[in-house]
């Protein structure tokens, strides 16, 4: 007796009363089968790795606190599927499909080319002890899952995406690949020891593989349960990180070529061998740490907190490690700056630039997640005066709607003036019937999509998969991976002076979210999750931030703009966004010059006749509002035959 049958006689015997004080099981990682091997069997000789300091290169053991060993524990992801299944149960045979074919995906593969139903909950299923592919679902996104898919043409495109990876069966396991970057390895001890042969597989390094996974579309259905989408093309884009990633200067080609692993896998500047056995291998170059690099703090708490109600393996200083390498990875991913602060006659105006550092948007992922600003005033000893973006200890931010009423969404914003207007950086889900939802099945478009496009992301060219949504589209600021937001905050005159302070911070579980799926806590699973969640302390996470004093003065500020003509790009036109998308000193609220000779003059009239049916040149956005249209017409008669400024 091994294996499900003994964890299921252990189960019964047991039972009762003892049962809740006993650890969940964890899964073997030994295990093997036909089609895969357990995480724990490539361990033997895959760990015990060092660079020439003795840092731990072993590969499982990094691999082993990261979110893809964790994928099926995931206790968010139990708590969405439960969610789900009873909002939707007419589609539960799609629903545990595709949902288990990246969270469980060697428990799903394995179960399909058997014949077997797919089952994510309950009896038999594949977090079930007693199930027959326990093992493979517990062992997550595992070694030989992600080393046996097989080029076959598709990845890259859609219909090797959302979880369509293939992996070819052999009637005789030695000759199952375990594909790699390496050329000539020496296969004779996998073969021996593990049944696979490792060959050389070029696209385990491509940004491609991953998107077999993180380019994700699903159906839904309208009010009546009905399904709505027709075809794969028109599926709602639950997460694109691969397309997000191919419309960026990252992608393969572009100026700043990276691919998915060169940030996730960082390369181990110097050789390693990359097996402890046998030991005369010959040490590579190009060696990736399997740290899986990821900003989920919160989930990896979670995991490390309740490790023994969710059959954790790692340890807790693994996920300590991991936490850590997060934050690093957080904390490189945007940058932020104050380039104009002034504070004049009472009236304090700052401007918060973000630029995105990543190769796809800020946040991407899964539409739970959220990035925001923080922005604070402050007297001179230190007494708040203004304060947009606080953080509640609940995780709710406060002024943000979708926080206090599930239904609502917080706008996107280019100028603040209340403390109860928040930037937030989102995906706002919607439903055929254009209300806001949260239920995964339902969603059939963003309402708002305004996170943070990546460096040389056009929003104007971006396919309708990765579009942004809502007012960010008419923002004129808001593209090519970086955003301007303006402050602006009537405070007392008297001042000598205040401190402004900006953070960009992340949540990977945005508060609004989380209530709609807490009103299905009936369910086991989403009441342990909540559960879990409410003892947690890691909320949100920071990610860049900036501070500077500024003095009061009582210059003289022509156009009531709140700046004064000094530091005015548009010293006579009020603009206190300070528009400027020629970057050419002169605020588009007073440039018409679009051929920038000095002069305004029928050559430009031309220009701008010709800029707004294409509606492509931005600085002809003279009235600031996104749009060019008839309305633009006005500043330039204003200007017409004179100077810009």
């Amino acid at each position: 007796m091994h294996g499900p049958t003994l964890r299921a006689a252990l189960a019964a015997l047991l039972g009762g009363a003892l049962a809740p004080a006993l650890a969940a099981p964890t899964g073997d990682p030994n295990f093997e089968d036909t089609h895969y091997s357990g995480s724990g069997r490539c361990a033997s000789c895959h760990d015990g790795l060092a660079d020439s300091s003795g840092n731990d290169l072993s590969i499982r053991r990094a691999w082993e606190a990261s979110m893809m060993a964790n994928a099926t524990r995931d206790p968010y992801w139990r708590a969405k599927v439960a969610a789900e299944l009873k909002r939707h149960p007419a589609l539960a045979d799609e629903i545990n499909d595709k949902c288990s074919r990246c969270h469980a995906p060697m428990a799903n593969d394995s179960a399909a080319k058997d014949g077997q139903p797919l089952l994510i909950l309950g009896s038999g299923s594949f977090t079930d002890p007693a199930g027959r592919y326990f093992d493979h679902a517990m062992d997550g996104v595992s070694c030989t899952l992600c080393h046996q898919i097989a080029d076959d043409g598709n990845l890259g495109t859609l219909a090797g995406s959302s979880g369509h990876y293939s992996v070819l069966q052999y009637p005789n396991p030695v000759d199952r690949p375990a594909y790699g970057q390496y050329a000539d390895p020496r296969t004779g001890p996998m073969r021996m020891n593990v049944r696979f042969t490792p060959q050389l597989g070029t696209h385990t390094g491509t940004s491609a593989l991953c998107g077999t996974c993180h380019d994700l579309k699903t159906p839904f259905v309208d009010a009546n349960g009905n399904v709505a989408s027709t075809t794969p093309e028109s599926e709602f884009p639950e997460q694109m990180v691969f397309s997000e990633w191919r419309h960026s200067d990252y992608r393969d080609g572009g100026p700043q070529e990276k691919s998915c692993q060169d940030c996730h896998m960082p390369v181990v500047n110097e050789p390693v061998k990359i097996a402890s056995r046998p030991r005369n291998l010959t040490a590579r170059s190009g060696f990736r740490q399997h740290s899986f690099l990821g900003a989920n703090t919160t989930m990896m708490q979670l995991l490390d907190d309740n490790r023994d109600a969710l059959g954790v393996l790692a340890s807790s200083a693994a996920f300590g490690q991991s936490i850590a390498r997060a934050r690093d990875l957080l904390q490189g991913a945007a940058s932020l700056a104050l380039p104009k602060v002034t504070f004049n006659n009472g009236v304090l105006t700052a401007q918060v630039t973000i630029t995105n550092h990543t190769g796809h948007k800020l946040p991407s992922g899964y539409p739970s997640r959220r990035v925001y600003l923080h922005f604070v005033v402050e007297d001179t000893n230190g007494n708040v005066l203004f304060e947009s973006g606080r953080l509640n200890p609940d995780g709710s931010l406060a002024g943000v709607a979708v926080d206090a009423d599930p239904t609502r969404y917080e706008p996107h914003y280019d100028l603040i003036t209340a403390a109860d207007q928040v930037q937030v950086y989102e995906p706002i889900m919607g439903d055929t019937d254009g209300n806001v939802t949260h239920t995964l099945l339902r969603a059939a478009t963003y309402l708002k999509d305004n996170r943070l496009t990546p460096a040389g992301f056009d929003k104007a060219t971006a396919p309708a998969d990765v579009r942004v949504a809502g007012a960010a589209r008419l923002d004129p600021d808001f593209d090519q991976g970086s955003d301007t937001v303006t402050y602006q905050v009537n405070l007392d005159p008297n001042l000598s002076g205040v401190t402004v302070r900006a953070e960009l911070r992340y949540q990977a579980l945005s508060y609004g979210h989380l209530q709609d799926l807490f009103r299905d806590s009936d369910l086991p699973e989403v009441a342990a999750f909540k559960a879990q969640f409410d003892s947690a302390t890691i909320r949100d996470e920071l990610i860049a931030s900036a501070s500077t004093a500024a003095s009061a003065t009582q210059a003289t500020d022509s156009d009531g703009d709140g700046l004064p003509d000094s530091a005015d790009n548009c010293p006579t036109t009020a603009n206190p966004d300070q528009l400027d998308v020629g970057g050419d000193g002169h605020g588009n609220a007073c440039d018409p010059d679009l051929d920038d000779n000095g002069r305004v003059d029928f050559a430009d009239l031309s220009r701008w006749r010709a800029a707004v049916p294409a509606a492509r040149d931005m600085r002809a956005d003279l009235n600031g509002d996104g749009r060019l249209d008839g309305n633009d017409l006005p500043p330039f008669r204003a200007r017409f035959l004179g100077t810009p400024g």
